[in-house]
């Protein structure tokens, strides 16, 4: 189970850096592998996620830690990845850097969130009404990471969903890999529409 959790989130980061989404090492990445006890390989901390090493992740447990001996240390973030794990069914969570969805975070962040109307993109989520809209919360960049946890699982209820931190990039998480990978994608066609928009519209 491990080694096929361990190519499946490969392929995501395969797939993701090919995009150029991981400037300068951020963004990470992580796919549970067990329930009972609850443990998940996340990407390891200052690695180039643009290339392809045994040492990309690390397996650790309920707590963010490494659940075995390793000289790695777990992404910063890791924590934001437990709470997802604690209070949902989720399976995998991304979570990547890019200029447009530091933008929107921007350009949204005193609302609190953005809003996505009339766009078929949404449908990636679930929304299929003529009216339907998709909601994703900003909240602030906290460099205090249990601090940034704490304001980041307030907006954690569902098995699946996307949080942005204001200037800082957004997170993604859905029942399985290709689920979370699919909402990120459909999040950043979202973000880079929205972007083009308010530059044509000024």
């Amino acid at each position: 189970m491990r080694q096929q959790k361990w190519v499946e989130l490969a392929e995501v980061k395969r797939e993701l850096a090919a995009r150029d989404w991981f400037m300068g090492t951020s963004g990470n990445l992580s796919i549970k592998v067990s329930d009972e006890p609850l443990t998940f390989l996340v990407t390891a901390s200052g690695k180039d996620k643009r290339k392809e090493t045994a040492e990309d992740f690390l397996l650790v447990g309920a707590d963010g830690q490494p659940a075995e001996a390793t000289h790695l240390k777990p992404s910063a973030e890791t924590l934001l990845h437990v709470k997802i794990y604690n209070k949902t069914n989720a399976g995998c969570v991304l979570h990547v850097h890019t200029v447009d969805n530091n933008i929107i975070s921007e350009w949204y962040g005193e609302e609190g969130e953005v809003i996505f109307t009339n766009q078929e993109m949404i449908k990636a989520f679930g929304l299929w009404e003529e009216d339907a809209a998709f909601r994703i919360p900003i909240i602030p960049n906290f460099a205090h990471i249990p601090t940034l946890a704490k304001a980041f699982a307030d907006h954690v209820h569902e098995d699946r969903g996307a949080v942005l931190i204001r200037n800082h990039g957004v997170t993604v998480w859905g029942k399985d890999a290709f689920e979370a990978k699919k909402f990120l994608e459909a999040c950043e066609f979202l973000c880079q529409y929205y972007v083009k928009l308010l530059l044509l519209k000024r």
